[in-house]
């Protein structure tokens, strides 16, 4: 009679392999385990560019209304989803992702609506536009977005104005010069910087970075040289060229 050292070593790994899972299955599923509570909620909130609109204890007092907040909680009863689908009601909130880690640990992890610009239009409207061009309720304020004034229907916030939102904001220079904008009756665009006493003329929000890029380059040759406050008004309208009011002495409006 010979032996099947082939037959065998099957029978031996199936051993080896049971053993394994039995071990691994105890070891996760220890009592101790089972009886683990949260001890630590962990939040973090990206895309914070705008200081302070969103934060950490916003989030914690919603999931305490909601009755969720899973801090003290059996890790065991703690529904992941149900935070998600809690903090995504927030409509300052873009995404959230909310799993159990080691240590009795609930990580969140958020993405916030990045506002680009608020409107305070002639019609009463007033609200912020996000990054993706959708509505946000005006609920709190933010120092340092523009605002935007005007005859501005919802839909020309999504389509245009969330487009010159976004380019002033990922600008440092634009996002700290730019103070308002001030859409006119045929859907043009007058901005109000910080610095100097003059009012730019964009024209159609159209082509911003190239009307931008020649408003930089005459700011920097030009203005400097002749005086902030010598032009009352700057015209970007038309390619390749700039033109400019000159002040009426004694007038510092326009």
């Amino acid at each position: 009679m010979t032996y099947n050292w082939k037959k065998s070593a099957i029978i031996v790994a199936d051993i080896a392999l049971a053993c394994y899972l039995f071990f691994a299955v105890t070891a996760f599923n220890k009592p101790d385990d089972q009886q683990a509570v949260c001890t630590k909620v962990e939040i973090n909130i990206k895309d914070g560019k705008v200081d302070g609109f969103l934060g950490t204890s916003e989030i914690q007092d919603q999931l305490k209304q909601s009755k969720i907040y899973p801090q003290g909680q059996p890790m065991k009863q703690i529904e992941v989803r149900k935070i998600e689908e809690a903090i995504c009601q927030n409509p300052f909130v873009e995404s959230a992702e909310c799993y159990k880690a080691q240590g009795g640990q609930i990580k969140i992890e958020l993405t916030q609506r990045l506002p680009v610009v608020r409107v305070k239009a002639q019609n009463g409207d007033d609200y912020y536009v996000d990054a993706h061009g959708e509505m946000m309720p005006n609920t709190r304020y933010v120092s340092d977005l523009v605002i935007a004034t005007g005859n501005i229907s919802r839909s020309y916030a999504k389509k245009k104005l969330s487009r010159l939102g976004n380019f002033i904001v990922q600008s440092p220079l634009w996002h700290s010069q730019i103070e308002q904008l001030n859409i006119l009756d045929d859907g043009t665009v007058e901005m109000v910087p910080r610095i100097g006493d003059h009012i730019v003329y964009l024209g159609s929000p159209d082509d911003i970075q190239q009307k931008l890029d020649r408003l930089e380059k005459f700011y920097r040759y030009g203005l400097s040289e002749a005086g902030w406050n010598k032009y009352s008004y700057i015209n970007l309208e038309f390619d390749n060229q700039i033109i400019c009011k000159k002040r009426k002495k004694g007038n510092k409006n326009i």
